[in-house]
């Protein structure tokens, strides 16, 4: 008898199984049904894995096949929600069908372009039939159809036509924080203000791995009060028809944790349809915008002079006389001509008094000044919109002269509130925030700038400038506010025009122990009966910002004090030098 020859490397069971099928001692019966054994195996395999692919595909959703065929179309998937510091939804994500086809799959072109058109009329026929033409396996037709289109052309049973369930981002308050929040685009991809800093943060990544589902998002908190938010805009609003300004914003931080509690920026656009974003009176003025700040640019520098140890708030300058460089002659608005100190200087809005106290410390002390206090670079914040400062190329004496008083020099308004901030917060520079933030995480970030005496000097000023100085029409009685004013002329053509201003105002609440921060700015605001003729800060925006600070103090749960000692009483009697 014939040996049967065993591979090499051939294991027990395959020696068994050979031996089995094909083996000469083997009975032929029990050979035969041990081949067929292993057939009806081998076909009960193949008929498994079908059967099991059948069933991956029945029970998989229509979202996720059209997600495998969506090939290079983006499809709209979830975002977080976004809040204000109370909890109240500033944006949030619904879900909202989109109808897409599979060319490849369709059985009559011209009859699923007529229907869907019939059902569609907003359709363009020629684009439809253009991509239900092509070869492609997948082509949208039309995102964020109602429930009602839905139902109406899933009755016209189109083969090769589906729907796919996307997340549509929803702004429930439309235009009040638009500035803040920005926008998204069709496939809910943020392109602008937070919802763009989001997609910054990781979110695009998460996006592309399809792992941005509405389970792993936590809801992002802002610091903005959606009450404050409001009163703010609403004054703005009848503020800017009030004046017939081209344009109003308005802005409140909390200068010891530098949050932005309020921001608006009128006109503003609703987020829900964007397409007026792109309009250029509709920018967002306080961090895109750069803008010479006028009078409320004194506060800094005269801090700078208090800081420095040489100036005290009895020093004197001399304002008899205006300065003169060249060509130009710098004149006071509210002319004393005579010798002024510093409180006086303040109170007066001295531009002469101003910028001598500047030349005292000269060119490079004040360069080295402004830019400790964050003034001569780009701001950056999670807004990804920001707007590079102004400075002049050559800074010699005239730039200081002007600059001291606030021309020459273009910044961010929120780059101003800033540096203002912190002549009143005990002299820390604090970057600011669209989002909550701790006292541990300010502590982090603080920077001390200015000396803490220096700070309690600058709060006597301004409330010493509502007591009796230009701040006084904002002046609003039992919340102690201090405040400066500030009239930039604006430079058109590349000159300064006499009929074309700035005017802004910022203000402090409360002097004594501040908390908050207000500016206020209009843009090119007109004279009115009320105001005597007169298109100045101390009678527009000063007056706007003591209706903003009487709707919002109580919502910042600031209670009314009265019968306050004056300045010199209550603030500067607590300052060991004067």
């Amino acid at each position: 008898m014939q040996a049967i020859a065993h591979p090499k490397g051939e294991t027990r069971w395959q020696r068994w199984l050979r031996s089995v099928l094909y083996g000469h001692r083997v009975d032929r019966n029990v050979k035969a049904k041990a081949r067929l054994g292993l057939a009806v195996v081998a076909f009960a395999v193949i008929y498994g894995v079908i059967a099991l692919r059948l069933v991956m595909f029945a029970t998989a959703s229509d979202a996720h096949g059209g997600r495998r065929s969506v090939g290079q179309d983006a499809v709209a998937t979830a975002r977080p929600d976004i809040l204000d510091r109370n909890g109240e939804i500033i944006a949030t994500d619904v879900k909202s069908p989109s109808l897409f086809a599979e060319p490849r799959k369709l059985i009559d072109v011209d009859e699923a372009v007529e229907l869907l058109t019939a059902t569609l009329p907003d359709l363009d026929a020629n684009e439809v039939r253009e991509r239900l033409s092509s070869k492609r396996g997948f082509v949208w037709l039309k995102r964020e159809i109602t429930p009602k289109q839905q139902v109406d052309i899933h009755r016209l049973g189109i083969p090769g036509v589906g729907f796919l369930t996307e997340n549509k981002r929803v702004y429930p308050h439309g235009p009040v924080v638009s500035h803040q929040i920005g926008h998204v685009n069709i496939d809910n991809q943020g392109i602008a203000g937070i919802e763009k800093w989001l997609d910054g943060q990781g979110l695009a990544a998460l996006h592309m791995a399809g792992l941005a589902t509405d389970r792993l998002q936590k809801p992002v908190e802002l610091a903005v009060d959606l009450r404050v938010q409001f009163a703010l805009r609403d004054e703005l609003v009848k503020a800017r028809e009030k004046y017939k300004a081209k344009a109003a914003a308005g802005l409140i931080t909390d200068v010891n944790t530098g949050e932005i509690v309020a921001m608006v920026s009128e006109p503003d656009y609703d987020p829900n349809n964007p397409r007026d974003a792109n309009d250029p009176t509709r920018i967002n003025r306080l961090t895109t915008g750069v803008y010479e700040m006028g009078s409320t640019f004194k506060a800094l520098t005269l801090a700078m002079a208090l800081d420095s140890g040489r100036i005290n708030l009895n020093s004197t300058f001399d304002a008899r006389v205006p300065l003169r460089y060249g060509k130009f002659t710098i004149n006071d608005y509210h002319a004393q001509k005579r010798v002024l100190t510093i409180p006086e200087i303040f109170t007066y809005s001295s531009n002469i008094g101003t910028a001598r106290s500047a030349l005292f410390l000269g060119v490079e002390h004040h360069k080295w000044f402004l830019k400790k206090m964050g003034q001569l670079d780009r701001l950056r914040t999670e807004l990804p919109e920001s707007a590079e400062p102004i400075v002049p190329k050559r800074w010699g004496e005239l730039n200081t002269v002007t600059i001291a008083f606030g021309h020459g020099l273009s910044v961010a308004p929120l780059q101003a509130v800033m540096g203002i901030a912190a002549t009143v917060n005990g002299g820390l520079l604090i970057p600011p925030t669209f989002l909550k933030r701790s006292p541990q995480e300010t502590k982090a970030l603080a920077k001390q700038v200015l000396k803490p005496e220096t700070s309690q000097k600058m709060r006597y000023l301004m409330r010493l400038n509502a007591e009796k100085g230009s701040a006084a029409k904002a002046n609003v009685a039992g919340y102690y506010i201090g405040g400066k004013t500030g009239t930039a002329e604006k430079v058109i053509n590349g000159r300064y025009s006499k009929t074309k201003l700035l005017t802004d105002f910022m203000a402090v609440l409360p002097a004594d122990k501040p908390r908050y921060l207000i500016l206020i700015m209009l843009d090119e605001p007109q004279p009115t009966p009320e105001t005597h003729g007169y298109a100045t800060a101390g009678w527009n925006a000063g007056p706007v910002a003591g209706k903003v600070i009487a709707r919002i103090a109580p919502l910042l749960d600031i209670a009314p004090r009265f019968e306050l000692p004056k300045a010199d009483q209550l603030i500067l009697a607590n300052t060991s030098s004067p």
